[in-house]
């Protein structure tokens, strides 16, 4: 039995995708499927929050994983740490902060002997995103999520964990709203993401 974890936002979650139910919802379904022959059963747990930052995320995570005990950890974490709020004149969890909540997480998992994997972050389409419709004193734009991403892959590096490049998986016509991908998006994202699990997996 091998037990794997997601820990995420609204784009792990699912949202805007009523058909597969997002792509960490479709990796779970293609573990169940037979359709990878691996010599262990594979149970895939959805850990995603819409609206979760990683300020958010660090609040619940030993508990999750405690209750699970997984065996993988999958980190996608961070697009909503980059969210510019206006008023404010500051991004919603500054850099640093991020960069620590992330490094904690990770001795974490690494304290219950869980392999790590390091999600980067999607890009936005900053017509529909600067500001958010939902909310106008909200915005998401590429420069904060590259500088975001870019301390994931540093992280990653500096931790021997692999880190999933999600720079150039997506295009605009794959941003249901400028933020969250559509069905086809978030299939391209579940077939990257597989292709890295089964390699692990079959180590």
């Amino acid at each position: 039995m091998a037990t794997i974890c997601i820990f995420g936002d609204s784009i792990t979650w699912g949202a805007v995708d009523p058909q597969g139910g997002g792509w960490a919802t479709r990796l779970r379904n293609f573990f169940e499927s037979q359709e990878l022959r691996v010599d262990q059963d594979i149970d895939v747990y959805n850990l995603g929050v819409s609206g979760d930052n990683s300020d958010d995320l660090i609040k619940r995570f030993n508990m999750e994983m405690n209750a699970r005990k997984p065996d993988v950890v999958l980190f996608a974490i961070g697009i909503n740490d980059s969210q510019f709020i206006i008023s404010k004149n500051q991004n919603r969890v500054s850099l640093e902060k991020f960069k620590s909540n992330l490094e904690k997480m990770i001795q974490d998992a690494k304290g219950t002997s869980a392999n790590v994997i390091l999600i980067g972050l999607t890009c936005v389409d900053e017509s529909k995103t600067s500001p958010v419709p939902w909310n106008t004193d909200k915005r998401y734009s590429n420069i904060d999520i590259e500088k975001y991403d870019a301390a994931i892959q540093a992280i990653a590096e500096k931790e021997n964990h692999s880190y999933i490049d999600m720079s150039g998986v997506l295009s605009t016509n794959d941003l249901e709203d400028g933020l969250h991908p559509n069905t086809e998006g978030h299939t391209k994202l579940f077939e990257v993401v597989k292709k890295q699990l089964i390699y692990m997996l079959r180590q």
